[in-house]
């Protein structure tokens, strides 16, 4: 692994990236820290493109093919709200179906650097299907802790990898903290929901963004947002693409949120600085359902700093922009659809402009929480072959 530093951006210190650090002493999440130098334009659409941006030795990537996902334009949605083009980032056709391989896989890297041969994650679900997959192919010792309220559809998914999966009751966010401090203890790698590695892995989703327009911005950016690592990483990574004079200036980012769980959006709204922890979070969003985000704090002063907003939805709202997603081809489990939702909201309100362009960023696929279906009106007909021509009309 090449020298690198960790920064933390709320108070300024820095941390060798060569040591196994996941939290700044102050309490706040830490980014990796790139100075903008090495690279190379003209192999910038190249196999390893993106390597520049990252401290590790190709030895030390154990990829499965994640990134590379498609960027889908919806012009039914752009003619619908009066944009000029709007976009949806298919997070899902990463190998574990979403956008959490692209951290994994750093992470991995990061440990394997380290000298880890034990891994683990604390997971709501996406993340844990995503390490128990990378976790194998690396062969490495890999723990999962899951919500004590997991589905059941979600655990074997989850448990075929071969790992050791641990439903734990017990507060989600203490979880969080408890899993980091027993890692230390007992030499466990946990690539929690914003550690370093993780928010840098998803920098690539801005890198293909940018590069799937021509290098060009769109001028919102949506992200469905749990934890606050993918949306941090996103921003991280249009910064490094301004850094770097691939473009000219950053979009804004709209902080997708379910009304039933929307810590960072009830902040932003009332002008806060800090989150407060939700009482009874309650979503069909399970996957954004965080109710004391760790990177909360950090999100609120990265949305600020680029005029960019939180905004939440009703339960409603969510299962029809999963409906309407559907109906256009792109399947996805109802936290990916929270941002069409948040979108059409904001351009009800005069937030977004007539003619501005905007991604959404589908997160995951429908797939991994098929309970959803029971809050949709689905039917189908059932006819003997003899009436199939009739059917047929």
């Amino acid at each position: 692994m090449k020298n690198a530093l960790f920064r933390c951006k709320t108070c300024g210190a820095e941390y060798d990236a060569r040591k196994p650090v996941f939290r700044c002493s102050c309490g706040e999440p830490l980014d990796l820290s790139w100075d903008g130098s090495g690279i190379d334009h003209s192999q910038r659409c190249q196999a390893k493109r993106y390597s520049a941006f990252y401290p590790f030795e190709n030895s030390e990537w154990v990829p499965l093919g994640e990134g590379g996902t498609p960027l889908v334009e919806e012009k039914a949605f752009a003619s619908e709200l009066g944009l000029a083009d709007v976009r949806v980032k298919n997070e899902s056709a990463n190998p574990s179906w979403s956008f959490k391989d692209r951290g994994t896989a750093a992470c991995v890297a990061h440990a394997r650097a380290l000298g880890y041969s034990r891994i683990g994650t604390v997971s709501t679900g996406n993340m844990a299907a995503s390490v128990a997959a990378f976790g194998a192919a690396a062969g490495m010792e890999t723990f999962i802790l899951v919500k004590g309220d997991m589905a059941e559809e979600k655990m074997a998914p989850v448990a075929i990898y071969g790992v050791k999966l641990l439903r734990v009751q017990g507060a989600y966010d203490m979880l969080y903290s408890e899993s980091l401090r027993l890692g230390e203890e007992r030499g466990i790698y946990f690539m929690n929901s914003d550690v370093p590695f993780r928010a840098a892995g998803s920098r690539t989703i801005s890198f293909e963004i940018a590069e799937d327009l021509g290098f060009s911005v769109p001028d919102w950016v949506v992200v469905p947002t749990s934890a606050g690592g993918n949306i941090r990483g996103i921003i991280n990574g249009f910064e490094d693409l301004l850094k770097a004079g691939m473009t000219d200036r950053m979009p804004r980012f709209l902080c997708a949120q379910a009304a039933g769980c929307s810590p960072i959006a009830t902040a932003f709204a009332a002008g806060a600085g800090k989150v407060s922890r939700v009482p009874s979070p309650h979503t069909i969003a399970h996957a954004i359902e965080n109710p004391f985000p760790p990177s909360g704090n950090r999100t609120l002063a990265e949305l600020r700093k680029y005029n960019s907003v939180a905004v939440s939805v009703s339960e409603d709202e969510i299962v029809k922009a999963q409906a309407d997603m559907a109906h256009r081809g792109l399947f996805g489990q109802p936290a990916s659809c929270v941002p069409l939702a948040c979108l059409r909201k904001a351009r009800a309100d005069g937030t977004a402009a007539e003619g501005q362009t905007a991604v959404l960023v589908m997160t995951g696929s429908g797939l991994k929480y098929t309970a959803a279906f029971a809050a949709h009106r689905l039917s189908w007909v059932d006819c003997s072959l003899e009436d199939l021509g009739e059917k047929l009309k």
